[in-house]
């Protein structure tokens, strides 16, 4: 295959950026999108260029990491993450616009890179438990419904890779905030600190300047882990159920 891209490329945070036309060839129907953006890299290399700088970790689709917009597209056409996308989806001789996430709570670092730590910090902020130390505490100890233990895991199925943000046009973070939210929130051991860490995450939100949901519930269709939309009308509940109490206390 021979693709011509326009990729975004800025040297760094404080100067401007643009998109930039580079040739694609002999790229393999087979090789994922990352694997055709490292033949690319190669080429530029051997002509003495500067290679494209993205991000990427597992290539397996668990990470999160590989944050592109692929034709406007978060993770671009399939209903997977970057590096799970082949380029067997794209016809030879297509052009393909190769963006970073676009969201002012991920300012851009170099090219297709991007500063994700707002979520490093909403999940800092109370993404976690209170367990005793020692021993691992025996499994049946703690009974769960199954519908409650499925929709949990439901929720932690997000592997945070940002895509809802980039698709929502109030660069909304509460497709994330709710899984993660929700996920702890119907498990036992997620109790003591249930108030608390509602309240802390959505502060957390708000300070790294994501916006409100918008209902356009793009989120929803580009997530790679399929994380329902219902996770944020927990969180809006969770939330308010723990403002009120905050109030009372």
């Amino acid at each position: 295959m021979n693709l011509k891209l326009k990729v975004w490329r800025q040297k760094n945070a404080s100067t401007p950026g643009a998109l930039a036309d580079i040739e694609a060839r002999n790229i393999p129907e087979d090789a994922s999108f990352l694997e055709m953006l490292d033949i690319v890299n190669d080429d530029l290399s051997s002509k003495g260029q500067e290679p494209i700088a993205f991000d990427h970790d597992c290539r397996e689709g668990i990470c999160g990491s590989c944050s592109l917009s692929i034709n406007g597209v978060p993770h671009g056409p399939s209903e997977t993450t970057t590096c799970q996308l082949y380029m067997r989806k794209f016809a030879d001789g297509a052009t393909i616009y190769v963006e970073p996430f676009r969201a002012q709570s991920f300012p851009i670092i170099r090219d297709l890179v991007v500063d994700r730590s707002a979520f490093d910090r909403i999940q800092q902020a109370g993404g976690f438990i209170t367990a005793r130390n020692g021993s691992a505490p025996d499994g049946n100890c703690l009974p769960i419904g199954k519908v409650d233990a499925d929709i949990a895991m439901e929720a932690a199925a997000c592997i945070g890779c940002g895509a809802c943000v980039a698709a929502c046009p109030n660069a909304s973070a509460m497709l994330f905030v709710g899984a993660k939210v929700s996920h702890l929130a119907l498990l036992p051991q997620g109790q003591p600190e249930r108030t608390s860490r509602a309240l802390k995450m959505v502060q957390t939100m708000d300070e790294a300047g994501f916006g409100n949901c918008s209902n356009y519930l793009e989120c929803e269709a580009v997530c790679p882990a399929n994380i329902p939309a219902s996770v944020i009308a927990r969180l809006n509940r969770e939330f308010t159920t723990a403002s009120l109490k905050n109030t009372v206390s």
